[in-house]
């Protein structure tokens, strides 16, 4: 009678850790932090905040526009720096205010970045802070709400004749 009682309370916890000792070694797919958006957040570059940053190019990826979230919690104006293949820009942010490159102010506007489906290496820096580079994504217009952001040429003159 014993014995049976001891083999099913074995087996009982046979089951119990069987059943629930994946969760103790797998890591929790919540606690994993990733961009939940097409585009990718920047790591701390300096005092500003860059969120889902991408790339809307042309078919070709002659062109393309940098789009992207800026926060800037600080007291004071910031520039935000952003390189790709030595083609440096740089955009200012107000104190303790957001904006979006693209919606709010004109998206940053790159040559030769790449075809979408493609990461380009992106450099941003800000402030004191070291700068980072990050591969952003390259996107097209195929989805309804990016197709406002797709560069288009500057119109070249055409000589009269």
């Amino acid at each position: 009678m014993k014995s049976r009682l001891i083999a099913s309370l074995a087996l009982g916890a046979a089951v119990v850790l069987g059943t629930t000792g994946c969760n103790m070694l797998a890591p929790q797919a919540t606690t994993i932090q990733y961009s939940a958006s097409d585009g990718v957040n920047i790591p701390d570059s300096g005092p500003l905040k860059v969120r889902n940053a991408l790339i809307i190019a042309d078919e070709e990826g002659t062109l393309g526009n940098l789009v992207a979230s800026i926060v800037n919690s600080t007291d004071d104006a910031l520039a935000l720096n952003v390189s790709i293949e030595g083609q440096p820009q740089s955009v200012e942010i107000a104190a303790n205010s957001s904006v979006t490159l693209g919606v709010d102010m004109a998206p940053m506007t790159f040559d030769n970045v790449g075809k979408p489906g493609a990461n380009v290496e992106v450099s941003f820096q800000s402030g004191e802070g070291e700068g980072v580079r990050v591969f952003v994504p390259i996107l097209d217009g195929t989805l309804p709400y990016y197709t406002q952001f797709v560069p288009t040429p500057a119109p070249t003159a055409t000589p009269a004749g």
